[in-house]
């Protein structure tokens, strides 16, 4: 197997589980301990892992012509009856993932643009941290979109009226088929930005294979 591909499945499974801690984190800080007593704040990866969407999917589209990579964690469970307040909550708690993926390409990005790619570091060193950026974008951007049940979605419906839950609803029952034809039919849409916001923060374009 391409070593590669291997480094890019790996951040991967760390960047998910980042995410999902994340919005474990999150969930407590707002009096929802059900990550707590599940032993999901924990950044050991076996504990979040989902084989299926944390290692198959990423291999199937990693030795694909689709361009690019992608896969999740097992959702941390939470409970947003237990949120102090459940409207902030939500929305809160729904943008902590993302926000973490959008921290890490920040720092990751940063350290290339001041440090890496102006020094005298290695190329394997740019490799692995051009790939910390893009995954980590990859992942905000995605999880960002207004679909069912993605992190989107929940904060958008957590600011609509309460005759809007039927819809989350429908959404969440029938999600992922919506984020399958999403990623297949109108990613391409969406994929421009990517290498926009990796530009921005690195200084250097993003080699598309």
């Amino acid at each position: 197997m391409d070593i590669d591909l291997i480094f890019s499945l790996v951040i991967l499974i760390l960047s998910v589980v980042a995410h999902e801690v994340a919005h474990g984190f999150a969930a407590l800080k707002m009096g929802d301990k059900t990550a707590y007593y599940a032993g999901r704040l924990s950044l050991n990866p076996v504990r979040h892992l989902d084989w299926f969407g944390s290692v198959i999917v990423p291999l199937l589209l990693a030795l694909s012509p689709a361009g690019f990579i992608l896969g999740w964690a097992k959702p941390v469970p939470i409970n947003p009856y237990n949120f102090r307040h459940r409207r902030l909550g939500e929305i809160f708690v729904s943008a902590a993932g993302p926000a973490t993926n959008i921290l890490l390409a920040v720092v990751f990005g940063l350290l290339l643009r001041f440090f890496v790619v102006g020094g005298a570091a290695s190329a394997a060193l740019v490799g692995i941290g051009s790939t910390i950026v893009v995954i980590n974008i990859v992942l905000a951007v995605f999880n960002l979109i207004p679909v069912p049940p993605l992190d989107g979605s929940k904060i958008v419906f957590a600011t609509l009226p309460e005759r809007f839950s039927p819809w989350f609803e429908f959404g969440e029952r029938y999600g992922l088929i919506m984020v399958f034809v999403f990623a297949i039919v109108l990613w391409r849409l969406v994929f421009p930005v990517i290498p926009f916001l990796f530009e921005t923060l690195t200084g250097f374009p993003l080699a598309l294979r």
